[in-house]
């Protein structure tokens, strides 16, 4: 793949969704940087990956290429706890299938994003993987994982070739305030069995998330306060 099928595969989950988004596993930064093409000047990325080093190719990049953008970075596993201010979007391009349980993983980062606000998954179309790609998720198996994540109206957008599992698709998912079900009903629905969901937390606006010390909800204005941990370029 190259840079434009990159902003491809990202076009219809980006455009029109708002100016704010994540990139969780970025790494040295490919679809960090189609997805700045698709915001264009004024946008912001959250980017997040373990390797610092790749960060900051990634930083050099998008300077060059992309210095319209601001670009946020946290060294950090996105499966972890994360400093993020409340999300437009959220791209995970490649970096799900490093994931075994993935859906505690989703329903964190679904918390995350506005109501209303997109997910778009990059992945393989596979359900078995190899050491490369340990945990694929497979285009059928991700329309029933995306909604017991609590997404909705997932639709696959894109899809490209790939020399490695046959194919690489992108999907677009919704995030709605309907509250997604416990693990255990969607264990006992897969059984069979009807377990009643818990009724809703009043007051509570799950789209805005928690700081990272637990101090009630991360709004945009607490973020552009605190700032963020950022790899600037050398």
């Amino acid at each position: 793949m190259d840079h434009h099928d990159h902003v491809e595969l990202l076009r219809d989950g980006v455009i029109g969704a708002g100016a704010t988004w994540a990139d969780l596993g970025s790494g040295t930064g490919a679809f960090t940087l189609a997805l700045a093409e698709l915001l264009g000047p004024g946008g912001t990325i959250v980017s997040v990956d373990r390797d610092a080093g790749a960060l900051l190719d990634q930083a050099r990049a998008m300077a060059d290429r992309y210095p319209e953008v601001t670009l946020h970075q946290q060294v950090a596993d996105f499966t972890g706890e994360l400093r993020l201010p409340p999300l437009d979007g959220v791209v995970m391009a490649n970096s799900l299938h490093f994931v075994r349980d993935k859906l505690p993983v989703l329903r964190a980062i679904r918390e995350r994003i506005r109501d209303g606000g997109r997910f778009v998954l990059v992945e393989y179309d596979a359900d078995a993987g190899n050491r490369w790609v340990p945990h694929p998720v497979s285009a059928q198996r991700w329309l029933s994982l995306a909604s017991q994540a609590g997404l909705s109206d997932t639709r696959i957008i894109g899809r490209v070739p790939s020399r490695f599992l046959d194919s690489i698709y992108a999907a677009v998912s919704l995030r709605t305030s309907a509250r997604p079900p416990s693990r255990a009903a969607v264990d006992a629905s897969q059984a069979g069995v009807v377990t009643p969901e818990p009724p809703d937390r009043a007051g509570q606006d799950p789209s805005e998330g928690q700081s990272a010390s637990g101090a009630g909800p991360l709004t945009a204005e607490r973020w552009a306060r605190g700032g963020s941990p950022v790899v600037a370029p050398a």
